[in-house]
């Protein structure tokens, strides 16, 4: 009941949006994790609702007012931040 699209690309330096819609959810929190090959999941990002800077990638996570989607804008991602990345609702 999660749906986040399977691929996403661009080019070093320009700005990525990956979206997480849950219609039928509402999430008490929503999380966005990492994964790199053969690595432990490391969190990026928690946000009930509204945006919230994220340090690392460097961008923006923003939570629905209904809290059944969410977006995190990667705003300068660079070719380490190539990874599998999660949304998970608490």
């Amino acid at each position: 009941q999660v749906q986040q699209k399977p691929w996403a690309e661009t080019s070093e330096g320009t700005g990525l949006n990956l979206t997480c819609l849950h219609p039928k959810i509402t999430a008490d929190a929503t999380h966005w994790y990492r994964q790199f090959p053969h690595q432990p999941l490391q969190l990026v990002a928690t946000a009930v609702r509204g945006t919230k800077p994220v340090l690392e990638p460097e961008g923006t996570l923003w939570v629905s007012a209904d809290r059944r989607s969410s977006a995190l804008w990667l705003g300068r991602p660079r070719r380490g931040d190539a990874a599998v990345y999660y949304c998970a609702l608490g």
